[in-house]
């Protein structure tokens, strides 16, 4: 063992249980356990795309089997009201909540994140998402709305926030010869929670609702329970390589003129400044405004476009079914959904992986060149009447959306470099905040326009898709302009040693038998304890997908 691996040793044994000098990882330490201990945590916070399966129990929480409605009903007055059912429109605030929340404080905090390490962060993580669930619990049992929308969508938004970026610098440093993978196998959890949690929420409140109950309050603290469980061994598996490690046998790429990878670092005070760091806040929110529009509106766009035709009736429209064939139709809808969600997960370790080889510029300009064409086919596809194409093209669509969550950081470490990643990937999900207002705006308020203006309601999503279109046009253009940064942007040698002197995470100039092992018992073990819930999300969103072809 050498010097500096010696002093990182008397450092962690003196350092509190959370504290990142107690994290940094000794010789025999296996870089493929650090992956799945990522996902332990967003496979759980994931679960906020997974929140709608409350809305429809919560809004006949006091009448159950029908909801107790009051017509004078606010959404000031839902706020406090413990006589009236709320209104599935009041309970979405919590969705908009999750986002805005994620986004602000990964920006806030995202510095801190970067100097007491990943570890405290995701404890800090688990209990504002495990802790916001069970104050939800306590806002159903007494009916108080804004005890809900103040534990899940603020304290559980913050609990997002950290747990959504706290892996990410650590997988990067760990994988610098895969980054995109790296942050794609965590990432790509992110895409999946809701894959596991909904259909768990579903079976649970079946369990526990009663005469008297939907069965909500009980569900949120049973969920809270086994998320702390998987949150916290997640935060507990975490750790960092000492600075300067490097895998076996891989040596960075060599420094070129105009090289989009550098070698060096930003310092987070600086990273905002630069031009590049705007474009690329633009590349990503161009790419996710157009995808979660499509996202918040999957299920009614497949049913006003096909109506009958789902259920072999093509010359029903929508406005015609029964009531009877609506439920059959928004049975297919769901299944719909369940298909995009796949594409999605799938989509986040794909095309990051894929960036590896591309370059991440690359891949979005493939994003935003083929997301143009396939935005401006689907009306054609759905006046054709082909559900099998409309299904596909909105299936390659939203693996790209995925695949831009899961790019981006590797795009920032790429222009930026590793010191402070973590952190200005924080404040870039700003973004994310921003796109989830712009998108949804989009998609609903010109659907609501064009009903208003008469347009059949197969027809209505046409313009839409060509303005989304548009967006991608927008997106196309800012990442064109990313360059490389100017050498005045980076940190010093001197600078960076002093960082790195402060955390702990003394430089090894190698590898010292750190990170060695692929998937070896404790691996493929740890491995399992995340991939076995992810396979059985994946079974039950496939068995109800099937539903679409048939």
């Amino acid at each position: 063992m050498d010097i500096a691996t010696k002093g990182v040793g008397r450092i962690a044994s003196g350092a509190g249980l959370l504290d990142r000098e107690r994290i940094v990882a000794g010789p025999g330490f296996n870089r493929w356990l650090v992956p799945p201990a990522a996902l332990c945590i967003h496979l759980c916070i994931g679960m906020a795309y997974g929140f709608s399966v409350f809305w429809l129990p919560l809004s006949r929480a006091l009448g159950v089997k029908q909801s107790v409605a009051c017509p004078d009903l606010t959404l000031a007055s839902a706020l406090f009201t413990t006589s009236c059912d709320w209104r599935i429109a009041d309970l979405g605030w919590m969705f908009t909540l999750f986002f805005v929340v994620l986004g602000v404080s990964a920006a806030l905090w995202g510095g801190w994140l970067e100097r007491v390490g990943p570890r405290k962060a995701g404890v800090v993580s688990a209990l504002c998402w495990c802790g916001g669930l069970l104050i939800s619990a306590v806002g159903v049992y007494t009916h108080q709305l804004w005890l809900m929308l103040l534990g899940s969508g603020v304290i559980g938004g913050v609990g997002l926030g950290l747990g959504y970026i706290s892996p990410v610098s650590t997988l990067i440093k760990w994988f610098p010869d895969r980054r995109g993978m790296a942050t794609g196998m965590a990432i790509m959890g992110f895409g999946g929670g809701a894959m596991i949690g909904a259909p768990l929420a579903n079976i649970l409140m079946n369990h526990f609702k009663t005469e008297t109950s939907v069965g909500v309050w009980q569900t949120f603290t049973a969920m809270g329970v086994i998320y702390a469980v998987f949150m916290l061994a997640g935060a507990f598996g975490y750790r960092i390589p000492p600075a300067g490690w490097r895998p076996d046998g891989w040596t960075p790429p060599p420094a070129v003129a105009k090289a989009m990878i550098t070698t060096r670092s930003v310092h987070l005070r600086d990273a905002h400044r630069t031009p590049q760091f705007w474009l690329i806040w633009a590349v990503l929110c161009l790419n996710v405004s157009a995808g979660i529009g499509v996202i918040g509106m999957a299920s009614p766009m497949l049913q006003e476009i096909f109506g009958g035709a789902l259920i072999g009736q093509p010359s029903v429209s929508f406005l015609d079914l029964t009531a009877e064939q609506k439920t059959l139709v928004a049975t297919i809808a769901a299944g719909f959904a369940g298909l995009l969600s796949l594409f999605n997960i799938g989509g986040r370790f794909f095309w990051a992986s894929l960036s590896d080889r591309l370059g991440r510029k690359a891949t979005y300009f493939t994003f935003f060149a083929l997301g143009i064409v396939l935005y401006a086919a689907a009306p054609w596809a759905a006046h054709i009447g082909s559900k099998a194409l409309f299904v596909l093209i909105f299936g390659v669509i939203l693996s790209m959306y995925g695949g831009g969550f899961a790019t981006v950081p590797a795009y920032l470490a790429d222009i930026f470099g590793t010191q402070f990643v973590g952190a200005i990937h924080g404040r870039l999900l700003t973004a994310w905040s921003t796109a989830g207002i712009i998108g949804p705006v989009v998609v609903n308020y010109i659907r609501e326009f064009q009903i208003a203006a008469g347009v059949p309601r197969s027809q209505v999503y046409d313009y839409t898709m060509y303005v989304l279109a548009g967006l991608l046009v927008l997106g196309l253009i800012a990442n064109v302009l990313v360059r490389p940064l100017a050498d005045r942007w980076f940190m010093s040698e001197a600078e960076v040693a002093a960082l790195q002197a402060k955390s702990g995470a003394h430089a090894t100039g190698g590898s010292f038998g750190i990170g060695r092992g692929g998937l070896t018992g404790p691996a493929l073990l740890a491995w399992a304890f995340v991939g076995i819930p992810l396979l059985w999300g994946v079974w039950v969103t496939l068995s109800g997908a099937l539903v679409l072809f048939r």
